[in-house]
């Protein structure tokens, strides 16, 4: 195995935890959330406080997640769940929302570019290669939580439930679901998962009040070519994100930048359902 080969199962990886909250939320909620990038950013802080806190880098993750869940939870109740029987408007909300996330991000702590702690430093032998040891154990935590999602979403109540909203809410609500509870669940779970991803990607990047804007870009790209489906995820991650660093190593990073975007619209000019497994 090469350091290719690495760098792309890893970067597929950590694209799919990235896009994997967007996805829950447009599965369920027919919402495309361009906040998304803003919660990636309050992620990439959360990180950065937590280790100017003093307290251990491997707890960032868990409590960016339960902050984004919470935080999610109340912007659905006051700015999503009045707009929803006007989807437009709901959408031009969420990209609001995302331009005063990030001016109150300014605001608090400046255009300076800043760093968080890595829970894990230097390289580990991978199949007799020096391979970075955190984003290994990133793609390690990738995996859970992508094993996680599939639980929820198939051998819980709740992903039951949300299931039925995503296939015929209409119907659903006939058989006695409650889909404006599914609704706000699965919001906070979006933006809990997309904090989560942003505490997740900090210790590889720096912190800024613009870093979420390249990821909501990919993110938004790989669940339009998936569509709502965590195997179909999986598979534009690994396709796309593997030509974005093969376009990066061998080519230019400029133009790897670009690959993830232009092969998904590539894709779905050729076949409107992308890469959908289901």
């Amino acid at each position: 195995m090469s350091i290719v080969a690495l760098d792309i199962l890893t970067t597929a990886a950590i694209l799919f935890v990235v896009a994997s909250g967007l996805m829950m939320i447009l599965g369920v909620m027919k919402l495309i959330n361009f906040a998304h990038g803003a919660f990636l950013t309050v992620g990439g802080y959360a990180a950065y406080l937590t280790t100017q806190a003093g307290i251990s880098p491997w707890l960032a993750m868990p409590l960016a997640g339960l902050f984004g869940f919470f935080a999610g939870l109340i912007i659905e109740r006051v700015i999503v769940r009045p707009l929803y029987d006007r989807p437009l408007d709901a959408i031009l909300a969420t990209w609001g929302l995302g331009i005063v996330i990030g001016q109150l991000i300014t605001l608090g702590f400046g255009r300076e570019v800043q760093f968080a702690a890595s829970p894990l430093s230097g390289t580990m032998a991978l199949a007799g290669i020096e391979y970075s040891s955190y984003r290994i154990a990133a793609s390690l935590i990738a995996l859970i939580i992508a094993g996680a999602l599939t639980a929820l979403l198939y051998l819980t109540r709740f992903g039951l439930n949300a299931r039925a909203v995503i296939m015929n809410e209409t119907l659903a609500r006939g058989l006695g679901i409650d889909s404006q509870k599914v609704r706000a669940l699965t919001f906070g779970l979006g933006a809990g998962l997309a904090c989560a991803a942003g505490a997740l990607i900090t210790p590889l990047l720096s912190v800024d009040p613009n870093m979420g804007l390249p990821w909501l870009v990919n993110s938004f790209m790989l669940v339009l070519v998936s569509g709502v489906s965590i195997p179909s995820l999986l598979l534009a991650s690994l396709l796309l994100g593997g030509a974005q660093v093969l376009v990066s190593t061998y080519l230019s990073p400029i133009l790897g930048g670009l690959t993830i975007v232009v092969l998904a619209a590539l894709i779905l000019r050729i076949n409107p359902k992308g890469l959908s497994l289901d």
